[in-house]
């Protein structure tokens, strides 16, 4: 028969789905530590080997099995302990459970109609955060990441200076300045092209020794852009940078922010979920006197992607700023309250019901639950950059804030030196070639990257609290053992 209708049958679909459950079970979800993170292809190669096309008619179900078997084995496996290389990793099972959940209701969040459980889920969720955090804070919004949460609060922060920009667009508008550090996420500058302020109009402040914003320097030019004749509207800060995690002083940012009537954003995509530590949530402090602030739990809580929520202190900001009341979802004359309809204090229409798997695994783990993870992470971070500092060829970039550890392998022949920044053109190649050997082995993916004027170094993070310290050893152990085979 044809198979072309959007709804499963037990007779045509039923073995089907319980072969693919099968395959993710045994080559994904229940994968051991001895498969590889990645099997590895040049581009052109995966060409050949992949059937990536596409024809007039379906294929069998046999097919669809063996290509969905060739897609994992060709993809890399971010919840192996080994994938280190970004700021997301892991495999929850509750996540996991509640992504195939909504993937299967395939619902959209914009009306309690057609999502009653997940539109109250998510209230009942934003609103426990906002106490988390503070009690001036009143709402929040699921965003698909944390770049576009970055976005949305830049366009707040115009809004709320001059809430016309809504209608008039920037024409009635002097030249507008924000701020963020050197070392912020790339997004502010890409959301500050994408909302007409521009990048050139993205004053990078300088950072101290450990990438922190310096707030002096923020007030200068804060300052020269006024003497200059712009008008400054949002300071960004960070908690937990991207590279090195570091966290900006938010007290003295905010009465920064207070002085000259400035919007005041935290991007705490990476280190937000520090707030269900009592360990280290202290990190945060400051957090409170923001006016919005964006947290990923796809990040430090390991949630799958994507989890990113963005929180205002204004309970009516987001309505006043993205509703239009499209009248074939608002409708004024409903059969119950259209206040439980979230959906137009949102850019997006059609929206995932993010919200569930983080729920899931809150109910399943609790808040401590959290914690003892959170906690868990940051003690093998602290065993990891105690192993660098003891072990001669290894040797820190900066001191560690938070879960990043940068660090340097060292050949011999740069072990003994008194100042390695001399050899910076040796060293700036070290990291991507022992990068190439372990993912073409597939053994361990690990980032690294150059900052400022440091070369290339190893980034190590993890958001996977099962990994312990015979697995950090583990990782040092090999980069030691393919860095000597390299250059001795």
């Amino acid at each position: 028969m044809d198979d072309f209708s959007p709804i499963p049958d037990y007779d045509t679909h039923g073995w089907f789905l319980k072969s693919v459950v099968e395959i993710l079970f045994k080559n994904v979800v229940f994968a051991t530590n001895r498969d590889k993170v990645v099997l590895w292809k040049h581009p052109k190669e995966l060409l050949e080997v992949f059937d990536f096309s596409l024809q007039q008619t379906g294929v069998t179900q046999d097919k669809l099995l063996t290509l969905i078997k060739n897609t994992i084995k060709f993809s890399v496996k971010t919840g192996h302990p080994y994938f280190i290389n970004q700021l997301f990793s892991g495999l929850d099972p509750y996540g996991l459970v509640g992504q195939w959940i909504t993937d299967a209701l395939n619902a959209s969040i914009y009306t309690y109609e057609v999502a009653p459980v997940f539109t109250l889920m998510e209230t009942c969720v934003i609103r426990e955060m906002c106490s988390m955090i503070g009690p001036e804070w009143k709402d929040g919004m699921f965003c698909p990441g944390g770049s576009n949460g970055n976005g949305i609060a830049l366009n707040l922060a115009r809004f709320q200076l001059n809430k016309n920009v809504k209608k008039t667009g920037m024409s009635q508008f002097p030249r507008l300045v924000l701020f963020t550090s050197e070392e912020a996420h790339y997004s502010i500058l890409k959301f500050s092209s994408f909302i007409g302020i521009g990048e050139d109009n993205v004053i990078l402040v300088q950072t101290d020794e450990v990438g922190r914003m310096n707030p002096t320097h923020l007030e200068e030019c804060i300052q020269e852009q006024i003497d200059c004749g712009a008008s400054p509207f949002v300071v960004v800060a960070t908690s937990g940078t991207t590279v090195r995690g570091a966290f900006d002083p938010l007290y003295q940012i905010s009465a920064i922010c207070k002085k000259y009537k400035l919007w005041f954003h935290v991007d705490a995509a990476w280190g937000g979920g520090l707030i269900f530590s009592q360990r280290h949530r202290t990190k945060l402090n400051g957090i409170e006197t923001a006016n919005s602030i964006i947290i990923n739990p796809h990040k430090l809580l390991a949630a799958p992607q994507q989890c990113s929520i963005l929180f205002v202190k204004d309970e009516n900001i987001l309505y006043e700023c993205h509703s239009k009341g499209a009248e074939y979802l608002f409708q004024k004359d409903k059969y119950y309250d259209q206040s439980y309809d979230p959906g137009d204090k949102y850019l997006q229409c059609g929206r995932k019901c993010d919200v569930f798997k983080f729920w899931l695994m809150w109910k399943a783990k609790g808040s401590s639950g959290f914690a003892k993870h959170v906690d868990a992470i940051m003690d093998v971070a602290e065993y990891f950059e105690r192993q660098v500092l003891i072990r001669p060829e290894f040797q820190l970039v900066s001191k560690r804030q938070y879960i990043n550890v940068c660090f340097w392998y060292l050949p011999r022949y740069l072990q003994k030196k008194k100042d390695v920044m001399d050899y910076s053109i040796q060293l700036h190649k070290v990291a991507a070639q022992i990068k190439a050997v372990m993912v073409k082995h597939g053994s361990i993916m690990l980032g690294y990257q150059p900052l400022k004027e440091f070369p290339n170094f190893f980034r190590f993070v993890s958001q996977n609290s099962a990994l312990g310290v015979k697995d950090v050893d583990f990782i040092l152990d090999h980069i030691a053992e393919i860095g000597n085979a390299i250059y001795d």
